[in-house]
């Protein structure tokens, strides 16, 4: 008997690790399992030091559909209607979004297809995002009496609330020259530029000073969250931390000295 085909392919290009999801028959929707993998793969990447920049692909013709519905439903079956897996399984999905945005390294989002509910909440999540000009995104938890409450919560800090509350409220689908009006990703190419653009900005992040992105990437997402005299003060110290870092003194010296930096590695 065949071993299954693993849910989660890993692959690394240099410094660059391209994770995949790989369930394309189920329009890559997140099991529980495959939740889990990818919560194992962002901390293994979170440790190791060869990889610089992360990038999140799909198999087959979605992205990913969300929450697998039909795994959701089984659990119905449990004496409490299904109350403490749903916590469980929310509360893994939750984490492993947070894992993306904390990781100390960039994650890129390469969208080849249609990406809804958790799976428009992962692109949301990602600190960049490339999708073929043919994807599509929604929230549409509306039309089947389940609002897209945790995919709100990326949503709204990456688009502006009117845009949020109308995919939100209607879950209509947005195009993807739409999501990159209203900034839910950087910008869409033809789908068979799609993996070459994402390998590009990929390699020209992982290029620079390894400490550097890392503080950068830590500081942008904490003063999100501060008012902005608390946000200033902060950054001011963290600005002060980077100043007296071996990156700093490397970049600003080959700057003066009008030659490449040498970066530590």
């Amino acid at each position: 008997m065949n071993a299954p085909d693993p849910l989660l392919l890993t692959t690394q290009t240099g410094a660059v690790l391209r994770l995949t999801l790989n369930r394309p028959s189920a329009r890559n929707a997140l099991s529980i399992a495959l939740t889990a993998a990818l919560a194992r793969a962002l901390e293994a990447a979170a440790a190791d030091a060869s990889v610089r920049v992360v990038i999140i692909g799909a198999q087959g013709p979605g992205f990913c559909a969300g929450h697998d519905l039909r795994e959701m439903t089984e659990l119905r079956r449990d004496g409490d209607g299904g109350a403490a897996a749903y916590q469980s399984l929310f509360t893994a999905c939750s984490k492993m979004m947070q894992q993306i945005v904390t990781l100390p390294k960039p994650v890129i989002a390469q969208v080849q297809g249609v990406a809804t509910a958790a799976g428009c909440q992962m692109v949301a999540s990602c600190d960049l995002a490339i999708a073929a000009d043919t994807a599509r995104f929604a929230t549409p938890g509306v039309n089947i009496g389940l609002f897209c409450s945790t995919p709100m919560v990326a949503l709204s800090r990456n688009v502006g609330r009117k845009a949020a509350m109308e995919m939100l409220l209607t879950g209509e689908m947005v195009s993807a020259a739409e999501a990159v009006r209203i900034g839910l990703i950087n910008r869409a190419v033809a789908p068979e530029q799609l993996e070459a653009e994402a390998m590009a900005l990929a390699q020209k992040i992982a290029a620079k000073p390894r400490a550097t992105i890392r503080t950068g990437k830590q500081a942008f997402y904490r003063q999100l969250e501060m008012p902005l005299g608390e946000a200033y003060d902060y950054v001011t110290r963290v600005m002060i931390d980077n100043m007296l870092e071996p990156e700093a003194k490397e970049g600003i010296g080959a700057f003066l000295e009008k030659r490449e930096p040498k970066w530590p590695q």
